[in-house]
């Protein structure tokens, strides 16, 4: 197996330990692992096995939160530690104490920490002028936001800097994960289309000309940048998006493709033209997106999977999930997120003005 190696204990290991492993992207990365040859530990709060995974894949239960439960679910020692739900400084420690019995670590973070020259980051994009404007692409070597507590983006940032200061005692792969998509997502971004296409929904406002680029990334990309990490312990940051950024008109069109709906895009230059109109979750002023070539040098990766290839499963899972309930109980973090994404009657009142 070409992830065994000596462990911290002189004996050959091949075990990998996956926490937070019924989570999107957890799901296909146990299977990954696997498939690949590790003795693969799931680690999740339910202590779940998923039925997509192999049969001689070990599950435990344990609360992220919980160090004696975590350290229990690591046991004697693993090869690879791989952490799809860690946060922040105390998660990074964490890390760091299981150093003498953990190989290596592969640990998902975002591409949220980037900020442009001038500052400006995803937590500044509500004020005026506030949006980044990055390179096109977006390499590793981007400027980062001040590690700190008050945000998803200063948290993944503290944790990055906390990880590799310690790189000496704890070889780690940081993957700055784009927009991740797949089934089992708590955040959809591909709801805003799925559900209007149910909904009957043939028209649809598209700010910024339906040109808004978000890159996303395909769980199975991700977990296949995880499988190649995994054998090879070093300290190192990749991004970890899909191979194409398809605009946000593009992926309507892919959408209505799987579902069999013919729609029809309003665009609009520029910003939303009211609260709750034409706003998308991947609506942006200025493209987000980002190089892959650090993760094909350094691990000889190549994608295995494409965004529109991906949709049939993803949309398959919204409609199972969106049955016969109302959206925000099938989605509260979403609605959390984004608010109301579905004002038709906002849109409406927008729409007849617009032919007025």
């Amino acid at each position: 197996m070409a992830g065994g190696r000596a462990g911290a204990y002189g004996r050959r290991m091949t075990r990998a330990v996956v926490v937070g492993a019924t989570g999107q992207i957890g799901r296909v990365a146990v299977g990954a692992l696997a498939r690949d040859g590790w003795e693969v530990t799931a680690v999740s709060r339910g202590g779940e096995r998923d039925g997509d995974w192999p049969g001689d894949v070990r599950v435990a239960r344990a609360d992220r939160e919980d160090e004696a439960a975590l350290s229990a679910a690591v046991g004697d020692g693993c090869d690879v530690l791989v952490d799809m739900v860690a946060f922040g400084e105390d998660h990074a420690r964490q890390l760091v104490s299981l150093a003498g019995r953990v190989g290596s670590a592969v640990v998902i973070s975002s591409v949220s920490v980037y900020e442009d020259g001038r500052g400006r980051n995803f937590d500044t994009q509500a004020e005026p002028d506030g949006f980044p404007e990055y390179p096109v692409p977006v390499t590793e070597e981007q400027r980062t936001v001040r590690p700190g507590d008050t945000s998803y983006s200063t948290r993944k940032a503290a944790l990055e800097r906390e990880l590799l200061a310690a790189g000496d005692r704890l070889p780690v792969t940081l993957l700055r994960a784009g927009a991740v998509h797949g089934p089992y997502c708590r955040t959809p971004r591909e709801l805003y289309f799925v559900k209007r296409n149910l909904d009957g929904r043939r028209r649809r406002v598209l700010a910024y000309g339906g040109a808004s680029r978000f890159h996303p990334a395909s769980v199975h990309n991700i977990a296949e940048l995880i499988r190649l990490a995994a054998p090879r312990p070093g300290t190192r940051v990749l991004n970890a998006v899909d191979p194409d950024a398809p605009t946000v008109a593009e992926i309507g069109a892919a959408i209505d493709a799987v579902m069999g709906v013919d729609a029809e895009d309003v665009l609009v230059d520029g910003p939303p033209p009211a609260d709750a109109v034409g706003d998308t979750p991947w609506s942006v002023p200025a493209p987000v997106v980002c190089d892959m070539t650090a993760a094909e040098r350094q691990l000889g990766y190549r994608p295995v999977a494409r965004y529109a290839e991906t949709l049939p499963d993803t949309v398959a899972f919204l409609k199972e999930r969106l049955a016969g309930r109302d959206w925000r109980e099938a989605y509260p973090k979403m609605f959390k997120a984004y608010g109301d994404l579905f004002d038709y009657a906002a849109e409406d009142t927008w729409l007849a003005g617009r032919r007025g």
